[in-house]
């Protein structure tokens, strides 16, 4: 095992060494991508202790996904809830990104996986800034991707489905192979939906304004902008725009739990406002990182103490 790497995962119900976690080759999932998944932080908190943020909201999310697949998945919120618990105190994890994945195993082959196993495994590891510390203090280069974001009747936008994110895999490719640092999609009509993993706010004229959710997946860092620009007298919209409205924005950032609040400093080869992260994105900015790391007990509930 890597040295880079926890000791443990979760699988099935058991806690197994990191390098015999390992599936068979015939794996369903593996092959057609029926599986769900979530993405979760931990945090190492002011009082020295570690949390989870919105935990039990994110697992919803995995149960929610799971039931959109069609898959059945056997285990409870609480149950998957107290696996990742145990799991980041068994990893002596005080940060951690943290992975579940919801798939189906090897047995009948086809595209129907009929009466094949529903397994569930959970990893945990150290994880710093996903678009870069860089990114996170200066702003990040974005494209208009030339992949259209899929649309709702193909797929469904509301789970986190492995298969979905093959997608969002080709515009990250693309985008990165150009020089840029992240890839941002329109949907079927022209309108922003969102970046390979994030969803995007723009500043204008003082005023947020984010796409709906009517095709994209509802992230739990973008409701805490919106609670937060609620909180501050922020306007906000939800709203579509086009490329050419974000072109002219003062202000772009991009939400998420790996990406966290990430600011957008220059998208096409245009300069976002003066280049740099503004005012309200670093308000924001600054607002979300005090509460993850419980330095504000008004937002107290969204933290999950080990």
């Amino acid at each position: 095992m890597s040295s880079e790497y926890p000791e443990l995962i979760w699988l099935d119900g058991k806690l197994i060494p990191w390098a015999d976690a390992n599936v068979h080759v015939l794996t369903h999932s593996l092959h057609y991508g029926l599986g769900v998944f979530e993405g979760i932080r931990a945090y190492k908190c002011e009082n020295g202790k570690t949390a989870v943020l919105l935990l039990k909201e994110h697992v919803e999310r995995l149960i929610n996904s799971c039931h959109i697949a069609g898959i059945n998945l056997p285990y409870s919120n609480k149950e998957i809830c107290d696996a990742i618990k145990l799991l980041l105190t068994e990893n002596s994890l005080d940060e951690a990104y943290i992975r579940p994945l919801d798939f189906i195993g090897d047995g009948t082959m086809g595209i129907h996986p009929k009466e094949n196993p529903i397994r569930l495994t959970i990893a945990a590891w150290p994880w710093g800034a996903y678009l870069g510390d860089d990114g996170l203090d200066k702003g990040i280069k974005a494209k208009i991707s030339s992949y259209t974001r899929m649309g709702v009747n193909s797929f469904m936008t509301k789970a986190k489905i492995c298969g979905n994110y093959v997608n969002s895999i080709q515009a990250k490719i693309e985008a990165t192979s150009m020089g840029f640092d992240e890839a941002l999609l329109l949907d079927s009509e022209g309108y922003l939906a969102e970046g390979t993993g994030e969803n995007i706010f723009m500043v204008r004229d003082g005023k947020l304004k984010t796409p709906p959710l009517t095709s994209i997946l509802e992230g739990f860092t973008r409701n805490c902008i919106l609670r937060l620009a609620k909180d501050n007298n922020i306007s906000v919209e939800q709203q579509r725009f086009t490329r050419d409205e974000l072109y002219i924005a003062d202000e772009v950032f991009l939400t998420g739990t790996a990406a966290e609040i990430t600011p957008v400093r220059e998208i096409d080869l245009r300069k976002i406002g003066t280049g740099k992260p503004g005012k309200i994105t670093k308000k924001l900015q600054e607002t979300y990182f005090n509460i993850i790391r419980g330095k504000n007990e008004k937002y107290a509930e969204w933290l999950d103490y080990l």
